[in-house]
């Protein structure tokens, strides 16, 4: 087994397979491994705060969380797309607000891997998601993530938010909210016309 301080060097290294390698190696080294990352993660390189979220979410337990929400609020585009990544994998109802805020990012991939990380939380991310499609401030793309979202999670909570976007949406929007009303075994049979 390497040691910490090799593990660390190579995740450091520059070199991407070696980074990699080196990742998947931290859970041997147990608590110890997982403090080294958290210290990692707090570095003023980017390239290592990434790596650093990289090899947290090797981990098993449910202090994987934290680091990864906290990593929301980085700088950088790609490290707050990893630590959405990792939320998927390790789901945390915490993440919900952070997460939400995201949907609201000028990037779309990171838009589209935080909208899969509330479907990974599922019906207790629906309140915030319908308030955001609710807002008239929000961009349209973040509503659009939302209501994909929300396809998803078959929540019959958001009935009600899917069939307005249904009826008064853009065409992507109604797509999502149609599919969403589709999943939940409702389709578009709303009521009796005689």
């Amino acid at each position: 087994m390497a040691s910490l301080e090799q593990l660390l060097a190579d995740l450091t290294s520059g070199d991407e397979p070696r980074a990699e390698n080196a990742a998947v190696q931290f859970v041997s080294h147990g608590e110890a491994g997982f403090q080294a990352l958290i210290s990692l993660s707090k570095s003023p390189d980017e390239d290592n705060r990434w790596w650093a979220l990289r090899a947290i979410c090797e981990f098993e337990t449910p202090e994987v969380s934290t680091p990864l929400i906290a990593a929301l609020q980085d700088p950088e585009d790609y490290v707050r797309t990893c630590a959405a990544l990792g939320l998927r994998y390790h789901p945390d109802i915490i993440a919900i607000p952070e997460l939400v805020d995201q949907l609201q990012s000028t990037n779309q991939l990171l838009e589209k891997v935080a909208g899969d990380a509330l479907i990974a939380i599922g019906t207790p991310a629906t309140p915030a998601l319908i308030q955001l499609i609710e807002d008239p401030q929000a961009p349209h793309r973040a509503k659009l993530e939302a209501v994909r979202v929300l396809s998803s999670t078959k929540d019959t909570a958001a009935i009600a938010t899917l069939f307005k976007v249904s009826q008064e949406g853009s065409s992507l929007m109604q797509y999502w909210a149609e599919k969403g009303l589709d999943n939940m075994g409702i389709g578009m049979v709303f009521f009796d016309p005689s």
